[in-house]
C-alpha cells in the first residue's frame, strides 16, 4: 500500500471502528459483526472444498463470500461520501481490505467516469493470505485459472459494484502463488470482459436455483442507483425500517402472522414502533380492505372505556342523547390495534374477554348482541404476567390475547439501525420542510449511535425532525443541530462500535439501572453485591471500600451490618 493509501486507516479512522468484546465474544468492524479465523484453517477448508466440489466450484462459492465482503465495506466507505474526496473514498476499500489481513493492495491505475460509475484498471496484491493458502497446502493451479485469490477477486468485485452501483468484475492476470512477486488482478466492468461464461460461473448458485444471477444483481444496482440514501430507506416497506438480527427476527414472525387471523400481542417499550408494525400486519392480510382503528386504552377515562370500545344506545345514560358505535362497530371486517392494553380496567377486560370468546358484542345501555368480524391486536409496554400476580390483568384474557406475542427490540439493542432509519426520516422530513434530502455528517451519525435512545424510535424520530428544521437549506445535518446532549458524544470521540453505549459516566451508569430493572433485579441483592465487590477491590480494607462507594465508614459498616452478620463482623475487625 502506498504512503497515501495507508494514512487512509487513520485519516477516516479506520482502525478505530475495530472493536474487540472478547466478554461478549464479538468483533465489530464499524456495525458489522466480524470473525478471526486462523489463515491455516481457512486453508484447509478450501482443500478440502477442492477436494469435495472440484476446483470450479470451490472457486465459485469464496468468489461469492467475497463478493459480499466487499459490498457490506462499501456501505462503510460510503458513510464518508460527501465528506472528502470521491477517489479517496474508494480507497477505503483496499485499506480496510488491508486492516482485515486479507492482502496489502495498492490501485496501480484506474480510469473512473464517477457519471456514469464506469471503473476501468488494476491493482497489485502483496501477502495475500489466499496465495499463501494455495502453497502451503500445496493445491494445484488450475491452466484454466491464473490465480488463487478467489476471495479477494470477489470482494474487489463486490466493493466497486456496490460503490459504483453498477456491475464491476475483477480477475486475476497473475498470481503469487505461481511464484510471481505479487498478484495482479484487473477490474472492469462486468460487460467488458470476453469470457461471460466465466462470470455467469462465478455467478450461479452452486445447485440450479439460480440465486445469484446476473441479471437478478442488475436489477438490484439499478433499483439503488438513485442516490445511497434512498436506497437504504426503502431497505424494507411501509417505514419498516431495520437490519439487526432482533429486528429482523421480529419482522419475520410478524410476516408470518399475516396470513392468518391469529391474535398478535406486540410486546415492547413505549417508542419501539408498536403501532407501525400494527399497522403493516394490517395492510397485508386478508383484512387489509377493510379499516384499521387505533385505540390507546390507557388516553380513555376509566368511565368511557366501555361506551368507546363497544358503543353507547341513545338514553343509556345521562348525556347519551344519541347511539354511537363504539370501535369495535368501526373495525368490524377490518383491525382493531388496542394499544396499551395492560392499562384497561378490570370491568372492561370481562367484557372483553366475552367478545373474543362469542365474536358479539352489545352496546352500552343495549340487550341485543351484535356480530362483529375483527382482527384483534394488542401491545403494551406493561409486564402483564406482574399484573396478574397483582391481579391488575386477567389471565383468562392474557391468554386469549397472547395467542402469538412478538417482542419489539428496543434501539439500543439495534446495532446498525439507527443510522439506517435515521436516513429513512431524512427523506420522509426534508420534503415537508422544503429543504433537500441532507446527510448527516460523521461525527452527527457516531454520536447518534452511541446514544442509549431510552425513548427509542419515537425519541430519534423527534430528534431528527428538529435537526432538519434547524439544518440550512442544503448543508449537512451536524452535531450543532442535535440536542446539546449529543455534542457532548462528539466531543468524546465515541465510535458506533458496540450496540450504542453511553459515552459519559452519568449515562452509562443511568444503561447499567436500566439494564438491571429489565432484568427484574433485586435491590438489597445489587447493594450487597456492590459492598462485597468494594471489600474485594479494597482488600477487605472497610475505610478503603467506603472511599469506592463514596461513603463514610460508619455508613458503609451500618450497611454491611444490615445485608450480613459476616460482613459485620469485617467492618468491627477492620
Amino acid at each position: 500500500m502506498s504512503v497515501d493509501e495507508h494514512s487512509l486507516i487513520e485519516r477516516f479512522d479506520l482502525q478505530g471502528k475495530l472493536d474487540f468484546a472478547p466478554a461478549k465474544g464479538q468483533i465489530w468492524l464499524d456495525q458489522s459483526r466480524m470473525v478471526l479465523f486462523h489463515a491455516k484453517g481457512l486453508g484447509t477448508l478450501r482443500r478440502e472444498m477442492i477436494e469435495q466440489l472440484g476446483a470450479s466450484r470451490a472457486r465459485a462459492m469464496f468468489w461469492r463470500m467475497g463478493f459480499e465482503c466487499g459490498r457490506q465495506d462499501a456501505k462503510i466507505a460510503a458513510k464518508h461520501q460527501g465528506h472528502a474526496e470521491d477517489y479517496d473514498v474508494f480507497c477505503i476499500g483496499p485499506a480496510l481490505h488491508a486492516l482485515e489481513g486479507v492482502t496489502q493492495a495498492h490501485i496501480v491505475e484506474a480510469e473512473i467516469d464517477w457519471e456514469s460509475g464506469s471503473f476501468d484498471g488494476f491493482v497489485h496484491w502483496n501477502s495475500s493470505w489466499e496465495a499463501q493458502a494455495h502453497l502451503d497446502q500445496g493445491l494445484a493451479v488450475d491452466d484454466g485459472d491464473p490465480g488463487a485469490c478467489w476471495a479477494a477477486t470477489g470482494y474487489a468485485s463486490g466493493y466497486t459494484t456496490e460503490f459504483f452501483k453498477r456491475l464491476v468484475i475483477f480477475q486475476e492476470s497473475q498470481c503469487a502463488c505461481q511464484g510471481h512477486a505479487h498478484c495482479i488482478a484487473v477490474g472492469k466492468p462486468a460487460e467488458a470482459w470476453d469470457d461471460q461464461n466465466l462470470i455467469e460461473a462465478l455467478w450461479n448458485s452452486a445447485d440450479e436455483n439460480g440465486q445469484f444471477e446476473i441479471e437478478e444483481e442488475l436489477r438490484r444496482l439499478r433499483k439503488e442507483s438513485a442516490s445511497p440514501v434512498q436506497a437504504v430507506a426503502f431497505a424494507k416497506p411501509d417505514n419498516i425500517v431495520g437490519s439487526s438480527a432482533r429486528f429482523v427476527e421480529a419482522f419475520h414472525l410478524l410476516g408470518k402472522a399475516a396470513g392468518g387471523r391469529v391474535n398478535v400481542l406486540l410486546l415492547g417499550e413505549t417508542g419501539v414502533g408498536k403501532e407501525v408494525f400494527a399497522r403493516w400486519l394490517h395492510e397485508h392480510s386478508r383484512e387489509a380492505e377493510g379499516p384499521f382503528v387505533a385505540v390507546n386504552c390507557s388516553a380513555i377515562p376509566t368511565e368511557l372505556v366501555e361506551s368507546e370500545l363497544f358503543g353507547v344506545r341513545r338514553g343509556a345514560y345521562t348525556g347519551a342523547v344519541e347511539t354511537r358505535q363504539g370501535r369495535f362497530e368501526r373495525a368490524n371486517g377490518g383491525t382493531l390495534f388496542l394499544d396499551e392494553i395492560g392499562e384497561l380496567p378490570l370491568a372492561a377486560q370481562a367484557k372483553l374477554l366475552r367478545v373474543l370468546q362469542t365474536g358479539e358484542i352489545e352496546r352500552l345501555g343495549d340487550d341485543k348482541p351484535m356480530k362483529v368480524n375483527v382482527r384483534l391486536i394488542s401491545a403494551t409496554n406493561v409486564d402483564l404476567a406482574e399484573a396478574m400476580r397483582e391481579g391488575r390483568f386477567r389471565s383468562d384474557l392474557y391468554y386469549r390475547l397472547a395467542t402469538y406475542p412478538i417482542m419489539l427490540p428496543p434501539l439500543r439493542d439495534r446495532p446498525g439501525d439507527v443510522g439506517l432509519l435515521t436516513d429513512a426520516m431524512l427523506v420522509r422530513f426534508a420534503p415537508q420542510y422544503g429543504k433537500p434530502i441532507a446527510r448527516l455528517t460523521e461525527r452527527a451519525r457516531h454520536a447518534l449511535e452511541a446514544y442509549h435512545w431510552p425513548g427509542n424510535v419515537r425519541e430519534l424520530e423527534n430528534f431528527i425532525e428538529r435537526a432538519v428544521l434547524l439544518a440550512p437549506d442544503g448543508a449537512d445535518i451536524g452535531v450543532e443541530h442535535l440536542p446539546p446532549l449529543f455534542q457532548d458524544l462528539a466531543a468524546s470521540h465515541v465510535s458506533p462500535r458496540v450496540a450504542c453505549k453511553p459515552a459519559n459516566a452519568d449515562m452509562r451508569k443511568q444503561q447499567i439501572a436500566q439494564e438491571l430493572l429489565d432484568m427484574g433485579a433485586d435491590l438489597d441483592e445489587q447493594e450487597g453485591l456492590l459492598v462485597t465487590l468494594a471489600l474485594e477491590r479494597a482488600k477487605g480494607n472497610v475505610s478503603a471500600a467506603a472511599k469506592l462507594l463514596n461513603m463514610t465508614r460508619r455508613q458503609l459498616a451500618y450497611r454491611m451490618q444490615k445485608l450480613d452478620p459476616a460482613l459485620a463482623a469485617l467492618a468491627e475487625g477492620a
